[in-house]
């Protein structure tokens, strides 16, 4: 069976020029110009989570970094509009300002993080934790959560 080799986000801009730009010249991503300016951007390794819904169809996009408050400090430092940090539990979070007037969340994670190999042919798919200390505060995160009562969509702030 062949596997899933990547992932293609797309972020839609009512200007897409500017927010190009702005992944290009802020954040330094690399990227590729596949004609007439339109740029596919490299971003690092992903993950994908699946959270409980009432509605289909509802998808976010988060950056991910190791030190959220350095990055905001930097960004404001260059003149982009970032939300105060905010811990959420799951991780520190704070929303972009992009010039075309879009946001995009980044955040640093607390929870514990996949990696990602091609699996062999008949392998079985899990992954394991990035870090056994990771693996040991998400089970104590995980009963924690368990406790709560569960939410009506995704945690994570629109």
């Amino acid at each position: 069976m062949p596997t899933i080799t990547g992932a293609h986000t797309i972020i839609y801009s009512k200007s897409a020029e500017a927010d190009r730009a702005f992944l290009r010249d802020i954040f330094g991503l690399p990227h590729v110009d596949v004609g007439h300016g339109w740029l596919i951007f490299a971003v690092p390794p992903a993950e994908v989570a699946v959270h409980p819904s009432e509605e289909n169809n509802i998808h976010e996009f988060y950056l991910i970094t190791e030190d959220v408050r350095a990055l905001v400090d930097d960004l404001t430092k260059r003149g982009v509009k970032c939300t105060p940090p905010h811990d959420q539990g799951w991780g520190v979070l704070t929303q972009v300002k992009l010039p075309g007037g879009g946001n995009v969340g980044v955040y640093e994670p607390r929870h514990e993080r996949p990696t990602f190999s091609q699996p062999s042919p008949g392998a079985s798919p899990k992954q394991k934790a990035s870090n056994p200390k990771q693996k040991v505060s998400s089970l104590k995160r995980k009963v924690s959560r368990l406790k709560r009562k569960p939410q009506k969509r995704s945690a994570r702030p629109r």
